[in-house]
């Protein structure tokens, strides 16, 4: 393409023509946007990556950017990203790398399916290759590395949280010649190790008791599950994780798998396959209980009086397609004036969390105008309600957090599902 025959105008802030005032942002659209140069240099660097070959097959509708998470607090979106690749921009030394939480919803609408659930992995493991990694990444990343949490505690605290506690569970790996569970609970790390996750393990708990579930945990010896890590590219990480876990899987006898974490289950389910040869009869811990959702009911002595909203996490619904089996829990709820937000299921907003964002706030802060915790959690305000319920582990501290810094405390209270089943059980969990 030649130069463009018109002239390149420049934005005043103030502009005056014949008594016209045309001063303002509107006036850009003067300027020619063509681009008539390219330096494809970094796309072809990117589209040879396994992984990354659909970058190139952006044609520019931008159906993506209005469904972006990121764009709606910042400038972002595979449409951008492809534009900025095409003039020369270096994605694997660039912020713009960092930001993707890897929620799916582009590729939702994308007719060309630009999958940047397999681009960005595959270029940031070429950017951690090559050392560029942020340095809270990198934290996270020794931490799990040597510790097997993102936390960096030891494993030995990993069942702290039965200290103290009543309720009976069943830690396999202490047992000598364990007998066979029908349930193998995954805990996860924050339900492990964070204050709030441990009020949610301990609800589990004393839920599964009240149903009589024969379960077990795999105590000191579970580990992350590496679905995170897989997706900042640390892929090294992941399989040695999944093979650590996988031995503990065969060892211990059960018929099916329960996990607390979408995130969890989404490794479970499509990737450590392709990494062990095996495959798992996994459940999040939401489609375990809404299977017994009448027996539930029959277990409820307390009702639930308030407004409530559901966030869908990103990995169980959109990656997964599961939307009914929490929502089948919180109508159970007795008492509970359920009230949707408006953005839910296959269009359901991101908590920040995906991708790595969990490890990454500071880096966000400085390429955003709010945390998307922050957005949703006035979604939820706006639309009436005084509980956001959750069934994510991530998701009740990074909201809990974003009530605080809204200004929004005693507004909002945030609760993992289980946490109420529990409490309308008789039991009383604390939020």
């Amino acid at each position: 393409m030649g130069d463009h025959k018109y002239q390149k105008w420049v934005q005043k802030e103030n502009v005056v023509i014949e008594g016209v005032d045309i001063s303002g942002e509107w006036n850009r659209m003067w300027e020619p946007r063509e681009i008539t140069s390219y330096d494809l240099t970094y796309m072809d660097k990117v589209t040879a990556l396994p992984g990354g070959e659909s970058m190139d097959w952006c044609y520019q509708c931008a159906q993506c950017i209005p469904v972006c998470p990121i764009n709606q607090v910042g400038s972002y979106g595979p449409r951008k990203i492809a534009r900025k690749l095409q003039t020369g921009m270096n994605l694997f030394e660039n912020a713009d790398l960092w930001l993707c939480t890897t929620c799916m919803n582009c590729l939702r609408v994308c007719p060309k399916e630009v999958d940047m659930m397999k681009i960005m992995p595959a270029v940031r493991e070429q950017a951690i290759l090559d050392g560029n990694v942020p340095a809270e990444l990198q934290e996270m990343l020794q931490n799990v590395a040597e510790y097997g949490n993102p936390m960096g505690e030891s494993v030995r605290k990993r069942v702290k949280w039965l200290r103290n506690f009543d309720g009976q569970v069943r830690v396999l790996t202490e047992e000598e010649n364990p007998d066979p569970v029908d349930v193998l609970w995954y805990v996860s790390d924050y339900y492990s190790y964070h204050p709030r996750g441990n009020d949610a393990a301990r609800s589990m708990v004393r839920v599964f008791n009240k149903l009589g579930v024969d379960f077990g945990i795999l105590g000191k010896e579970e580990r992350c599950d590496g679905d995170s890590q897989r997706l900042v590219g640390e892929v090294g990480l992941f399989e040695q994780l999944a093979e650590q876990n996988d031995e503990n899987f065969q060892k211990y006898s059960h018929n099916r798998l329960v996990v607390s974490d979408p995130h969890a289950y989404n490794a479970f389910k499509n990737f450590y396959p392709k990494v062990t040869g095996h495959d798992y009869n996994v459940e999040h811990y939401t489609q375990f209980l809404a299977e017994q959702v009448d027996a539930i009911k029959d277990l409820f002595t307390a009702e639930f009086p308030r407004k409530v909203t559901f966030h869908d996490p990103c990995y169980l619904g959109r990656h997964n397609g599961e939307y009914t089996a929490p929502r089948t829990l919180i109508n159970a709820i007795r008492g509970a004036e359920f009230i949707e937000m408006y953005r839910i299921k296959e269009q359901g907003y991101c908590c920040g969390g995906g991708g790595g964002g969990m490890w990454l706030d500071s880096l966000v802060a400085d390429h955003t105008t709010e945390r998307l915790s922050e957005n949703r959690v006035k979604e939820a305000i706006e639309v009436g309600a005084d509980v956001l319920i959750v069934c994510c582990p991530y998701e009740v501290s990074r909201f809990e957090d974003a009530v605080k810094s809204t200004n929004n405390d005693g507004k909002l209270e945030v609760w993992d599902i289980i946490e109420i089943i529990d409490l309308c059980m008789g039991n009383g969990a604390a939020a």
